[in-house]
């Protein structure tokens, strides 16, 4: 296997800096280049050597690893290094001449797929894979799924469990979540590109309506029905609450509408388990049903008293 002087190449010398080796290389390339050179093999071969030379010296890594090497090589042992080079980093092209450009990642693949070959034996046995082709990193795409919890596991919290090809996890769903909340499951996307990791899931939440409850925020509102005499009087109502019921103590003359507040009788506040938002309990006074002959004339008896 033959040695090859990469310096010598590209006419450089060994102290050469990166820019005067990129300058040194884009002038042979554009002389070299198959479009400037059609069906001569000899050009290939050249332009072919000149890139082979220029990946190596451009990178400060396996620079280094090659001038250690230098004319000692054959004791070096294949260590099966990795790499890759993005030619478009710094040129994007070359014209060649006929009113148009070529993307060297395009050429060169078409290069290493050649029957001529790719990379020469000894860039493979001192830097291994890293003459092929591989696709940039890139992380994989986030998966979306919607679930829909009732009003009551929203308060309490629950958990859903999901069928991932042949896997099966559980996922919780925290006190407090509202109809957007997004509950991320990391690495369960899809599959990422390269060496680009895997996307997440997240599962949007969607808060179903709830029969006793309107749900504003974090705040609850609810209708309270409370019977005439209690309204007239005063008295208590129970109040039904997520938490077991309570006690509201109703004023003498309390009118229908009147909204009474039960703080900390609302929904958990998300991330904040132990803070609560408000229940309010709205007085809806029911007027009494089937009434007897006797009751129609206290009614009448009142009315007369008032006027009315």
């Amino acid at each position: 296997m033959e040695y090859k002087d990469y310096y010598k190449i590209l006419g450089v010398d060994k102290n050469a800096s990166t820019d005067e080796i990129k300058k040194a290389y884009r002038k042979l390339a554009r002389k070299y280049h198959p479009d400037v050179n059609p069906g001569d093999e000899k050009a290939e071969g050249k332009f072919k050597e000149i890139n082979e030379a220029n990946e190596v010296l451009t990178d400060p890594e396996n620079r280094a690893k090659y001038d250690r090497l230098g004319t000692s090589w054959n004791a070096y042992q294949r260590t099966g290094g990795t790499g890759g080079f993005d030619w478009g980093q710094w040129v994007s092209g070359f014209d060649t001449g006929s009113g148009g450009y070529v993307d060297l990642n395009d050429f060169l693949s078409g290069l290493r797929g050649s029957r001529s070959g790719g990379f020469s034996d000894f860039f493979e046995a001192i830097f291994g894979s890293m003459g092929q082709a591989r696709p940039a990193p890139r992380r994989g795409q986030d998966y979306h799924q919607q679930i829909e919890i009732s009003l009551d596991e929203a308060f309490k919290g629950t958990s859903r469990v999901l069928n991932i090809g042949d896997r099966r996890i559980k996922v919780k769903i925290p006190k407090g979540a509202k109809t957007g909340t997004k509950v991320r499951v990391r690495g369960e996307g899809a599959t990422g590109q390269g060496e680009g990791g895997k996307g997440d899931l997240y599962l949007e939440i969607k808060v179903a309506g709830h029969p006793s409850y309107e749900r504003v925020g974090d705040d609850l509102y609810a209708e309270l029905p409370v019977d005439l005499y209690t309204a007239i009087l005063g008295g208590e109502a129970i109040v039904p609450t997520f938490r077991g019921k309570v006690k509201l103590k109703i004023p003498p003359e309390t009118q229908s509408g009147r909204t009474f507040r039960l703080r900390g009788q609302g929904m958990p506040r998300l991330g904040q388990d132990e803070e609560r938002g408000d229940l309010y309990a709205k007085v809806m006074v029911q007027l009494p049903k089937n009434l007897t002959p006797e009751e129609i004339e206290l009614f009448e008896e009142l009315a007369d008293i008032r006027g009315l």
